[in-house]
């Protein structure tokens, strides 16, 4: 069995963060293994706390997996600050961690702002040029690249410009752009791939960005070439919110991560 490893945060709720992932690889048929970098308080109505670990114990939960369980793929998720993103690229080195996919989780798909100038500078210059992908949505990328991003003729340029911050891949997600279809333009190998589909009308999405990311993780783990590995997950996460359970309360139901299973 091939394994996967998240760096990231929790989410008490149960449809983001290290809780989607893992859930997301067993699907996939991956062992997941996991560092937890923060604790939140969350259900789907809200983020009532978050709570931060030393670095001390971040580090020590990916040593643990990576000197033993050796995972065949990576991804990070909620980092939270600048000396946890620069432990974190650290550890990528020392440890060789491959197959890095980065969640930058920097803007919530709503525009809410997760991480402050100097964490995304350390995001910028320490983290991104180990990444074998980046996986911004649109309010993260157009912070990375200090502008807005508006239609589908400048998300293709976006993803050119965000490759050259030293990601070997982008897939930008254009979830927030207005109109009929759900486009998401993958830039890899000096190629642009476009891939879209029907805009769901939908309160479930809560956990969409970790959760496509980590069935990316998975399909590279499995041996998957890039391309085929983000065309999987496009497909898989219109499925997950298809099958969306309506779960809670609030207006961000978490989608079905055993979609298709």
């Amino acid at each position: 069995m091939k394994k996967a490893l998240t760096i990231a945060g929790s989410d008490s709720g149960g449809g983001a963060g290290i809780q989607a992932d893992l859930k997301t690889f067993q699907r996939f048929g991956v062992f997941g293994t996991s560092a937890v970098t923060l604790i939140t308080a969350q259900n789907t109505v809200g983020v009532s706390s978050v709570h931060m670990l030393p670095v001390k114990v971040i580090l020590e939960q990916i040593e643990a997996v990576a000197s033993d369980l050796h995972p065949q793929a990576t991804k990070t998720g909620a980092l939270g600050s600048a000396e946890v993103i620069e432990a974190v690229a650290w550890a990528v080195d020392h440890h060789g961690l491959a197959q890095l996919v980065v969640d930058p989780v920097m803007i919530s798909k709503h525009g809410d702002r997760l991480l402050g100038p100097e964490a995304i500078e350390a995001l910028r210059r320490h983290l991104l040029p180990k990444a074998t992908l980046l996986t911004p949505n649109l309010h993260e990328a157009g912070e990375l690249l200090g502008r807005e991003i508006r239609d589908e003729a400048e998300m293709l340029d976006a993803a050119r410009e965000l490759a050259g911050l030293g990601p070997q891949a982008v897939w930008l997600k254009g979830g927030a752009l207005a109109g009929g279809l759900a486009v998401d333009v993958l830039f890899a190998g000096g190629e642009l791939h476009r891939f879209a589909d029907d805009m769901l009308q939908t309160r479930n999405t809560h956990g969409t960005g970790c959760t496509a990311s980590a069935a990316i993780v998975a399909g590279l783990a499995n041996g998957e070439p890039l391309r085929d590995a983000v065309a999987a997950a496009k497909r898989y996460i219109q499925r997950a919110i298809l099958e969306a359970p309506g779960l809670g309360s609030g207006m961000g139901g978490p989608v079905r991560h055993a979609a298709g299973a």
